[in-house]
């Protein structure tokens, strides 16, 4: 148990637990289930938006996606355009958000790349960008998905959302790849040390070139889901998913000054955040003030467990 109390990430999940009991007492243990089942599907793309950021951040201080949220817009119209509402142009119109995500990653990393210019800037620069390019692609239209595509997004089995269950899957394949591949390991090292990791032989821009990528494809994937369970793609479709994935990553015990990656935290955390945000709706508080206490969550884990930052 001490050694299990020890691990960052299992704070995460004792904080989604104890919302998990406030919020059933607030309803007087009615629906106690189904609220699980629903903060399940929601937390869903926030965890697969927060883990292309977590890898990102684990490249070391500075290192962000901030076109996440246009990233996410643009492949939700992308993928619905192409798919026009056919079943059998589903794995056309997934593939195509896949690229049109990878497109956006590679365009963040050039930018840093070329321009010399800090991560942060450079992808908050992109998100404008992308958010024109969707705009005029878009157009603002609510395009509706395929139904066999609308389904699938929402099926559930035995009460878990099948949504949930391949997110798992992905989200494993992921811890495994952070820690027993040559990427994975090349993604930790850049973060405690680019200096010492470029000494060492690891190419560190092709690590960051394949995390950017990676970033965008799981933007990607995110905004096609999305349009799929909501019920179309819009511009603004990935909003919240921007400050969510980042929240998540820190909440989850993954470190802000890079190196150290907490795959299962993004699952507690993201629970946490669905949660929480059942319980101030219960309350009635606004949209306003759960963003405000989901920025304070964050600058306060980061305060409580920030320690000394890595090399660039």
């Amino acid at each position: 148990m001490r050694n299990l109390l020890s691990r960052a990430w299992i704070w995460s999940f004792i904080g989604a637990l104890m919302m998990w009991i406030v919020a059933a007492a607030l309803s007087r243990g009615q629906g106690a289930g189904a609220m699980l089942t629903t903060a399940l599907a929601l937390c869903v793309f926030m965890v697969m938006a927060g883990l292309g950021q977590m890898f990102v951040i684990t490249l070391g201080p500075g290192n962000i996606d901030l076109s996440l949220a246009a990233n996410i817009g643009l492949a939700s119209a992308v993928a619905m355009t192409v798919m026009k509402g056919e079943n059998s142009l589903v794995v056309l119109g997934m593939l195509a958000a896949l690229a049109c995500g990878l497109a956006v990653g590679a365009a963040n990393y050039l930018l840093i790349r070329a321009l010399r210019i800090p991560p942060i800037i450079a992808t908050l620069s992109a998100s404008f960008i992308i958010q024109s390019i969707d705009i005029s692609y878009g157009r603002g239209l609510q395009i509706k998905p395929p139904a066999g595509f609308a389904d699938f997004t929402n099926l559930q089995t035995a009460g878990v959302p099948v949504l949930a269950v391949l997110t798992a899957l992905l989200t494993f394949s992921a811890g495994i790849v952070l820690q027993r591949t040559i990427y994975g390991r090349s993604v930790l090292a850049v973060g405690q040390n680019a200096r010492a990791a470029r000494l060492a032989g690891i190419s560190v821009e092709r690590t960051r070139f394949l995390t950017y990528c990676l970033s965008g494809v799981l933007g990607g994937l995110t905004g096609a889901l999305l349009a799929g369970y909501f019920g179309g793609a819009s511009l603004d479709i990935g909003n919240e998913y921007l400050l969510a994935s980042i929240a998540i990553v820190v909440l989850g015990g993954t470190s802000v000054s890079g190196g150290r990656a907490q795959v299962p935290g993004l699952w507690g955390a993201a629970l946490f955040l669905t949660l929480l945000l059942t319980v101030l709706d219960s309350f009635g508080f606004s949209a306003g003030f759960r963003l405000i206490f989901t920025g304070a969550a964050i600058v306060g884990v980061i305060t409580i467990t920030g320690g000394p930052k890595a090399s660039a």
